[in-house]
């Protein structure tokens, strides 16, 4: 069968390149054509990749505006491609602002979509649900709770477990040792705190000028930044100047299994930081008026998928427009070794990844599609 994906981001060119291995494992005669990255074309054939996200990728309203012809373009020329190419089907991973506009075209020109990772409107925008309803065929989601969130809007998905798993199991064989890796990276032998401020220049602005200033209440510790490949060193360099926190880039997940302990932004990193077993502080820095307008605006509970998951505060979750550093040292050192929170956080880290069920997910998800398709 004929199969066109679509990922417009580093985290979907993962996922997609895992996707496109079980698929290939399942379906023998698979036929592939996809927008996505090297992974992707890693697994799948360089020859079959349409178009890198490093084209595609516009972060923020700003950079939306400033290229506001380019991805219209962009999106005619996919549309276009994916009529011309005749799919089985069409797989759209997570990059809901392009993807859905995609997905609602294709509907049109009768070809099957398929919304592997589904877009979190479970969090803001929920009117987004009904227009997943109306032209989305199948929605895989990776989250448990949203198992029973989406049949409220008339979509009962298919959760195979959750891929991050076998992105964790892939690289842990590769990982060195704390001794190791401080020697590589000309780090102390001191107990390390991993610093992950987020993977965008505002996030990076907005929380680690507060993780900088924590760094300073803790002398026994090592504090690391783990950077992303894509924003350059200098950009850190200006909130890191004056203080003791180390850097490194590209390695945040071999960082989180040699640190004692995390402070990190919202979002999937704060799920990555569980599932590989380190014990964690969620910091995020907010506008006073969100922090006001936070219990009509956010859908839901927590902003940690942890928390979100469990269905209660297993990490702490410091959301302020006023960064209170007591506050913020208390919940750190309470999770270091020896700390009072940090066992029970660990337990509840073993029931999150009993939860998300374990690894393989990427292979069970394509099970699943595969056989969808030779059912219709």
């Amino acid at each position: 069968m004929k199969y066109y994906i679509i990922a417009g981001e580093p985290s979907g060119d993962l996922h997609g390149s895992n996707l496109i291995k079980g698929i290939l494992a399942e379906d023998g005669e698979a036929q592939l054509r996809f927008w996505g990255g090297d992974l992707m074309a890693e697994a799948g054939g360089r020859e079959n990749l349409v178009k890198h996200y490093r084209e595609t990728s516009f972060f923020g309203i700003g950079q939306v505006l400033k290229n506001y012809s380019t991805i219209r373009r962009q999106m005619a020329e996919c549309k276009k491609d994916i009529v011309s190419y005749a799919p089985d089907v069409l797989i759209l991973i997570d990059y809901p602002g392009f993807n859905m506009r995609i997905a609602e075209a294709m509907h049109k020109a009768s070809i099957k979509v398929f919304y592997y990772i589904a877009p979190k409107v479970w969090a803001w925008r929920e009117y987004r649900a009904k227009r997943i309803r109306k032209y989305v065929d199948r929605l895989y989601c990776i989250f448990p709770f949203e198992q029973s969130y989406f049949p409220k809007w008339g979509i009962e998905p298919v959760f195979c477990g959750n891929p991050l798993t076998d992105s964790i199991a892939q690289q842990r064989s590769s990982w060195r040792t704390k001794e190791e890796f401080c020697e590589a990276n000309n780090l102390d032998n001191r107990p390390i705190v991993a610093l992950l401020a987020g993977s965008r220049r505002s996030e990076i602005r907005d929380n680690l000028p507060d993780m900088v200033a924590l760094s300073r209440e803790f002398p026994s510790h090592t504090f690391v930044l783990a950077g992303v490949d894509w924003i350059e060193r200098e950009y850190y360099d200006k909130y890191l100047a004056g203080s003791d926190v180390k850097f490194v880039c590209g390695k945040t997940y071999e960082l989180l299994s040699v640190a004692d302990a995390a402070v990190v932004t919202s979002g999937t990193a704060t799920l990555e930081t569980a599932l590989i077993g380190t014990p964690e502080v969620v910091l995020y820095h907010t506008v006073w008026l969100y922090e006001k307008l936070r219990p009509y605006v956010l859908k839901v509970p927590y902003i940690s998928l942890v928390n979100l998951n469990l269905d209660r505060e297993a990490v702490k979750e410091i959301v302020r427009s006023k960064f209170d550093l007591g506050e913020a040292r208390e919940e750190l050192a309470s999770i270091l070794t020896g700390g009072s929170r940090r066992e029970r956080m660990l337990a509840d880290f073993d029931e999150l990844r009993e939860k998300m069920g374990g690894e393989g997910a990427s292979l069970r998800f394509a099970k699943d599609m595969v056989k969808a398709l030779k059912q219709r």
